[in-house]
């Protein structure tokens, strides 16, 4: 299976694409050039170029890509998608299981010089992208110390919907006040990764005039995927 481009002005192509995502499913519609009979579509996780490797090449597709010039580079997956099969359901129906961004391009497949091939477009128009959702993790903050002392004991617990790797959160420190940002104190690192459920972390010494709370490490970049809330 290999590739053709389109050309300026071709019908051979996807369009009016749009994706839907409710109740945890993902609808995707297109409008299909006429007597085209099935596509191949093509799944991004998080708004990447690289597809889920458990979107694996359909099994009626006979073909190597690796045998191929022009063809599907070989960490890129598709799923065969006949047009039957899309009038059977008004669409192309599939389950989000995880969190993030999601994208997808559709591929028409055609048959020319006696073999199957897919149009490759480059308008966009075979490309849509949709959020699936954001993962909670949720956290709280108990501060304990007695009346005479110059420190404080906190402890910090945190419940997250799957599982997050160690680099996604941080904690600042501020004297005088609750910090308002990652930027605003001191930032400490986690050392190990929060698996998916309640994890309480090991108790840390502070001040008793210094406040920690839980921020993104990177806000614009795990904002959207996580949604971050202090209990």
């Amino acid at each position: 299976m290999r590739y053709v481009d389109a050309e300026p002005g071709d019908e051979r192509v996807i369009r009016g694409l749009t994706a839907q995502a409710e109740e945890g499913w993902c609808m995707l519609r297109w409008l299909w050039p006429r007597d085209a009979e099935a596509v191949y579509i093509e799944k991004l996780n998080n708004g990447e170029e690289h597809g889920d490797s458990s979107f694996a090449m359909d099994h009626r597709d006979a073909t190597t890509a690796e045998h191929a010039s022009d063809s599907f580079p070989p960490h890129r997956t598709f799923k065969l998608y006949t047009r039957e099969e899309y009038k059977a359901t008004n669409g192309y129906r599939e389950r989000l299981d995880h969190f993030g961004k999601v994208a997808y391009r559709v591929h028409l497949a055609v048959e020319q010089d006696g073999e199957m091939v897919l149009v490759r477009q480059h308008d966009g128009g075979n490309r849509v992208e949709l959020s699936a959702g954001k993962a909670k993790i949720r956290y709280s903050v108990r501060q304990q110390a007695s009346w005479f002392s110059k420190r404080k004991t906190v402890r910090i617990e945190v419940h997250a919907e799957v599982p997050v790797e160690r680099d996604v959160l941080c904690y600042v420190k501020k004297e005088g006040g609750y910090p308002a940002s990652r930027e605003d104190g001191v930032v400490y690192p986690f050392a190990e990764p929060f698996r998916a459920g309640r994890t309480e972390l090991p108790a840390i010494e502070i001040g008793k005039n210094e406040y920690v709370r839980l921020f993104f490490t990177d806000g614009r970049r795990y904002g959207q995927l996580y949604e971050l809330i202090l209990e």
